[in-house]
């Protein structure tokens, strides 16, 4: 696994919101990836989210977002080889960083698969979404399939994260709302993030972000894992924590639940 991360490589994240990382899994690490990550989608069934089974919520539809991908949400907690890949410390100190913080936890994993044919992903932010607030929030992206303009890569416009409010919009239909809310972002011009099989992406909780349709028969699958710094507060969104964490939390307690958010990198505690 290709973890060691140049002051360049990080100069650019921190400038940009992204960075794209070739080769970041060798061909078996690969293959190992790829079966773990089919045989735990195929143990969580229809469930999107792990624990919320029978939810209707929770569960896989028909419309237009399930259209987008077939979504499943942390399966470290329900498969124990994904755990051992998703808690893995390397990972947890190049989000670290890349981020420019001490510590890091999970926030929760998502196996992201775009179907053939399947709906692009509308422009959108990621923190906004969770149940904490942070600039220095970061998800990774592994592509586990070559992904690639026609079939659905990844789009980022540099540098928005430096502007970005927690203002967001839902991903539907209309996929360039995310610029009515932040018309400014609107002249600016977007890089598409093509990669191998083994490469991945990291990019920051606030860069304006989206993917193309999958204008091809094939799937392209990505397994993806959201990181919440060390110190990270309730800002009072469910998000993915279930109902019996909620309701012990109110509004700016320290989310350092290491059941639900493992601390999988601390510098203070190596």
């Amino acid at each position: 696994m290709n973890t060691q991360l140049s002051q360049a490589q990080i100069a650019s994240y921190q400038a940009n919101g992204f960075i794209v990382i070739e080769d970041f899994l060798n061909a078996q690490e690969l293959e190992h990836w790829r079966k773990v990550v089919t045989e735990a989608i195929a143990s969580r069934g229809k469930t999107k989210l792990a624990g919320r089974e029978g939810q209707e919520k929770w569960q896989e539809g028909d419309g237009y977002y399930d259209r987008v991908f077939v979504q499943r949400i942390n399966l470290w907690q329900d498969n124990s080889a994904m755990r051992e890949l998703m808690l893995d410390a390397r990972l947890g100190k190049m989000a670290a960083d890349l981020a420019g913080v001490e510590g890091i936890r999970i926030w929760h994993d998502q196996a992201l698969i775009k179907q053939a044919w399947g709906n692009p992903t509308g422009w959108h932010l990621d923190n906004p979404y969770w149940s904490f607030f942070s600039q220095q929030a970061i998800s990774i992206w592994v592509a586990l399939d070559d992904v690639t303009l026609e079939n659905g890569c990844l789009y980022f416009v540099p540098g928005t994260h430096k502007t970005a409010s927690y203002t967001n919009v839902n991903i539907g239909q209309n996929i360039g709302d995310l610029f009515l809310a932040y018309p400014d972002w609107s002249t600016l011009n977007a890089i598409s993030a093509p990669m191998k099989a083994g490469s991945c992406s990291f990019h920051n909780g606030l860069v304006a972000h989206g993917a193309g349709a999958n204008m091809t028969p094939g799937s392209r699958r990505a397994m993806t894992c959201a990181y919440m710094p060390e110190g990270s507060r309730f800002n009072g969104k469910a998000n993915v924590l279930p109902q019996s964490y909620l309701d012990t939390l109110k509004e700016g307690d320290l989310l350092n639940n290491d059941e639900q958010n493992p601390l999988i990198y601390s510098s203070t505690k190596a």
